[in-house]
């Protein structure tokens, strides 16, 4: 618990609230997510083929949200348009479905975020949930020019809230707002929904190119596995997602996951499972052993998602993120087209 001795005297109770409970609310307001100022050098490189006619940095030549028809999707009551009802889809399977159309715009960012109860854990003040909006929000700032559009999915154990894309800095906040807002999830929640559905679900309903951000910590209840050469349950549907559009990977970290504390004897319990044990963690022949295999866990994390030919970032909860994503850029201007290499056959 030393972490939050030193952490700030407004920040301590919101840190504790992490560790000891389940967070209540958000860690962090709406107004520190992302400091524009600090962003409005960067911009981040998009290499990968798109399906625009301008270059994102002018109006689209249609107002509003355009007129050329695109694919059908469910229909979400209280979000889409009465008036965008695709009668004969609805007619063959009876489940009421919207057709959706695109603009002339060149860039369409989606983030798809992990609200699951493992993403609740945070020692320094912030969770992991809220640190990886912050990331939403940083990317934001740096991929939105005029005309693109930005929109979200939040996925919880039990389904995934859409949040439909527009342009513009006043609906990137407002995207942002809803992020913060979503209920948070109880611990030991069941669900048919985890990262590998959730991709699944992001590559299925959003059909046009661009620029797909998935924010998570990648941990998969069940899976002990530590060899990086064995392939994790959510590559597959990555790898899917990747082939038609430029991906980002951000995993959000705890300090404590990597580096155990000497507190002595402690209860580890899994928010997803019930799995829970006892570990003295002043043994540091123990405390070695839960570094080594957490290390290795993380390790086949990045190898994973680099077999998906996706870009990785690694957020931490103990350090500034801004920083983190600002450096992840001005690397990421060389080496993205080495980075973001499709599959053999299949064009940018």
């Amino acid at each position: 618990m030393t972490q939050i001795a030193f952490a700030p005297p407004e920040q301590v109770s919101q840190a504790v609230s992490s560790i000891v409970n389940e967070p209540t609310g958000a860690t962090v307001p709406l107004s520190k997510l992302a400091p524009e100022a600090a962003l409005k050098r960067l911009e981040l490189t998009i290499v990968r083929r798109l399906e625009g006619f301008l270059q994102g940095d002018h109006l689209g030549l249609l107002p509003g949200p355009g007129s050329d028809t695109s694919d059908a999707r469910l229909y979400v009551p209280g979000q889409d348009d009465i008036r965008r009802m695709d009668w004969a889809v609805t007619a063959r399977t009876t489940i009421p479905h919207v057709r959706d159309t695109i603009a002339d715009r060149e860039l369409e960012v989606w983030a798809l975020i992990d609200v699951t109860p493992s993403m609740n854990w945070g020692t320094a003040g912030i969770t992991k949930r809220d640190l990886g909006i912050a990331a939403v929000a940083t990317i934001g700032f740096l991929s939105q020019k005029i005309g693109d559009r930005f929109g979200g999915l939040i996925m919880d154990p039990g389904d995934v809230t859409r949040i439909p894309a527009r342009s513009g800095r006043m609906a990137l906040y407002g995207l942002l707002r809803r992020m913060l807002a979503h209920p948070i999830v109880h611990d030991n929640t069941d669900g048919p929904m985890d990262v590998a559905a959730g991709l699944e679900h992001l590559a299925r309903t959003q059909r046009r190119r661009g620029l797909r951000i998935v924010v998570s910590d990648f941990l998969t209840s069940g899976d002990i596995e530590l060899n990086p050469n064995v392939e994790l349950v959510w590559e597959r549907p990555l790898r899917k997602l990747s082939v038609r559009n430029q991906v980002i990977c951000v995993e959000v970290v705890d300090q404590r996951e990597l580096e155990f504390p000497d507190l002595g004897e402690i209860l580890i319990r899994d928010p997803e499972t019930d799995f829970n044990r006892y570990v003295n963690t002043s043994d540091h022949r123990a405390r070695e052993r839960l570094n080594a295999a957490t290390r290795a866990q993380r390790e086949r994390i990045r190898v994973g998602i680099r077999r998906c030919g996706a870009a990785h970032i690694q957020l931490r909860t103990d350090r500034d993120w801004v920083e983190e994503i600002a450096r992840f850029v001005l690397t990421y201007r060389r080496l993205a087209s080495q980075l973001h290499t499709p599959p053999q056959g299949v064009s940018r």
